[in-house]
């Protein structure tokens, strides 16, 4: 198969951690060929090199592109359920252009920075068509949420929708605080991949014991709960998700080791944590507990989550929320481990010749430490 671009940089994350002096070689759809190292770049012919380093396309693994246009809106440091007030109550306030150019906006501007593939969660089916077109691959989790629900016919209908127009999708419960018992189970019983908010604020362990500001939310709206029996939401996924599903937890910034280590003996491989340190730091003021979770040597990915808790949806800025651990492995993270995560790591996340990752230049390195300095960046090179 013929070459159509070969490509060089300083460093290049391959499997086995960096490589210097290495060339990759594509075919003319992306696919890498191989990888080779060289002591003589310099005497290579048709090598285009790279001032960074070359890392496979990034894995957005938890985003709400439908809230792009929500950028701003939402005050900082209310925590969790003052935030999804505020959401609630900003949600009629732009009209559906407003919201379809900003979706658009930031689907063209995670590609330009190096997203491959996204795991988006969607409450409708608004940016469909978008998606439809887009370079970027989507497995779209399709949310149910809601203490007064117990039909989620509509939901199903937005998944038909988006499976029947060649989109990826699976049914999801939003989290352990916001649906009843029965169709938690229902929905979990029956999708093939699971996206979960889960321990994003500690209120959500306050509410199983009647307490915190979930709690007194639900008092005010004269909202009663079934599932406070099982304890905590760590009990409630581990009692109610079955343990063959592919399941995504996402933040997960409360979460102590004790449940760490038991969510993991269930699920094993089927478990990815998502971590979305910037979105943690904007509505609890809080960080995710990375040492334990590199200690329970389970799967992480990384996620930017929206735009209603985030200003931008980079992946370099949540790295630099990660400096204290190294680079390659936080790279691993925000590619391997993604592509892991929504089950597409067969063609993406890893420099593996026969796979289409893309390749992304990593900029603003600091060479003599291997961190990313202030000023780095990320842009698409294939």
């Amino acid at each position: 198969m013929e070459t159509a671009r070969k490509l060089s940089a300083h460093l290049i994350l391959t499997p086995q951690g960096w490589l210097q002096d290495g060339i990759l070689s594509f075919d003319a759809e992306g696919r890498l060929l191989r990888i080779e190292r060289t002591d003589r770049i310099d005497a290579q012919q048709n090598v285009e090199f790279y001032n960074g380093a070359l890392v496979p396309g990034f894995v957005n693994a938890h985003c709400h592109l439908e809230l792009s246009y929500l950028k701003g809106r939402i005050a900082r440091g209310g925590g969790l359920a003052a935030f999804a007030d505020a959401i609630a109550s900003e949600r009629g306030k732009t009209s559906p252009e407003e919201r379809a150019a900003a979706a658009a906006y930031w689907d063209c501007r995670m590609f330009r920075d190096g997203v491959t593939a996204v795991g988006d969660i969607c409450n409708g089916t608004s940016t469909f068509p978008l998606k439809r077109k887009s370079p970027v691959h989507y497995h779209n989790f399709v949310e149910c949420f809601g203490l007064r629900a117990q039909d989620f016919t509509p939901m199903r209908t937005v998944l038909r929708e988006c499976t029947g127009s060649g989109l990826e999708g699976s049914l999801t419960p939003h989290s352990t605080y916001s649906l009843q018992d029965a169709p938690f189970r229902a929905v979990a019983a029956e999708s093939h991949r699971l996206s979960v908010h889960f321990m994003e604020s500690r209120s959500e362990a306050e509410l199983y014991r009647a307490r915190g500001p979930l709690h007194e939310r639900n008092l005010r709206e004269r909202v009663t709960i079934d599932f406070a029996g099982y304890g905590s939401p760590a009990r409630r996924i581990l009692d109610s998700v079955p343990p063959d599903r592919p399941l995504l937890l996402v933040h997960g910034t409360f979460a102590s080791q004790q449940e760490i280590e038991s969510l993991a003996e269930r699920f094993g491989d089927r478990l990815s944590w998502v971590l979305c340190p910037r979105s943690n730091d904007y509505i609890e003021g809080a960080r995710p507990p990375v040492e334990t979770l590199r200690r329970a040597g389970v799967r992480i990915a990384l996620g930017t989550d929206s735009l209603s808790s985030n200003e931008t949806l980079s992946i370099v800025e949540e790295l630099k929320m990660l400096r204290s651990v190294p680079l390659d492995e936080a790279l691993r993270w925000a590619t391997l481990g993604g592509a892991e995560a929504l089950g597409i790591d067969s063609w993406a996340g890893s420099f593996v010749p026969g796979k289409r990752p893309g390749a992304v230049l990593l900029g603003g390195i600091d060479f003599r430490t291997t961190t990313l300095r202030d000023d780095a960046f990320s842009r698409r090179i294939l």
